[in-house]
């Protein structure tokens, strides 16, 4: 794979970022729609500093230009607005692919005990103290509620503890036994679902796992919120509490 990457190593000094540079790529990205002014001006700031610490290389043939590399770290720092960007500590790596997917090897060892290796077709992937592989969505409002770079650094942050199981380290005011009472419960409800055929309001990639469920939570939870909200509204609000952010407007008081 490595001989297929051009290395782009992002400028020392970055350079300055037109507000009207600034607008064109927040105008792709609706998943930034709840933020006021202040905090679009603190996940820009984000951004440039994350772009000053991570190496993007293009592959396949594929280079990211300015826009690409600015809205993958929008969305990249859209998750650690308010957690902190030392959450992205120990890796530096973004590697972003063409249109399309990539092939990346597996290998599975089934219930016999034979081993199993062949290739399968991804959108992306996070290594642990690794990478992060990336497909360029060239237009990321084209499909509702799937979001590659919201999905592959919400498995960074989950990474943090050394396990992908949907239980990232949680910050001060979120028991870590609610989270996983409300997580699995949610969890379990979406694979009867999957099994049974019922229509699903994410993909259904999201039965995988529990860490696969979490990264799919996230995806909705930031670009197709509503009905996150209303098939599952714990998880809804333990996530407002760990991004410290709320995507949709408090419902009014009953009554």
């Amino acid at each position: 794979m490595l001989t297929q990457i051009k290395r782009w190593l992002w400028p020392a000094v970055i350079p300055t970022v037109s507000e009207a540079d600034w607008r064109a790529v927040e105008r792709t990205l609706p998943c930034l729609n709840h933020l006021d002014h202040a905090e679009r001006e603190a996940l820009r700031a984000l951004a440039l500093a994350f772009l000053d610490r991570k190496v993007f290389s293009g592959a396949q043939g594929f280079e990211p230009d300015n826009a690409a590399r600015l809205s993958i770290a929008l969305q990249a720092c859209l998750l650690v607005l308010k957690l902190g960007l030392h959450a992205y500590d120990g890796w530096e790596g973004v590697i972003v692919y063409p249109p399309g997917g990539f092939m990346i090897p597996q290998r599975r060892q089934d219930a016999a005990g034979v081993v199993h290796e062949y290739e399968q077709e991804a959108l992306g992937q996070a290594w642990d103290d690794g990478p992060v592989l990336l497909t360029w969505a060239d237009d990321p409002t084209r499909d509702a509620g799937i979001n590659v770079v919201i999905h592959e650094f919400a498995h960074k942050l989950d990474m943090l503890d050394g396990h992908v199981d949907g239980r990232p380290p949680l910050p001060p005011g979120i028991r870590p036994e609610a989270w996983r009472h409300s997580f699995s419960r949610a969890y379990a409800d979406f694979c009867a679902r999957a099994d049974s055929g019922l229509p699903l309001f994410m993909d259904a990639y999201a039965a995988e796992d529990p860490g696969e469920f979490f990264a799919m939570c996230c995806e909705v939870f930031f670009c197709k919120p509503v009905p996150l909200r209303a098939h599952y509204p714990d998880v809804y609000a333990l996530l407002c509490g760990y991004f410290q952010q709320r995507p949709l407007p408090e419902p009014p008081p009953p009554g």
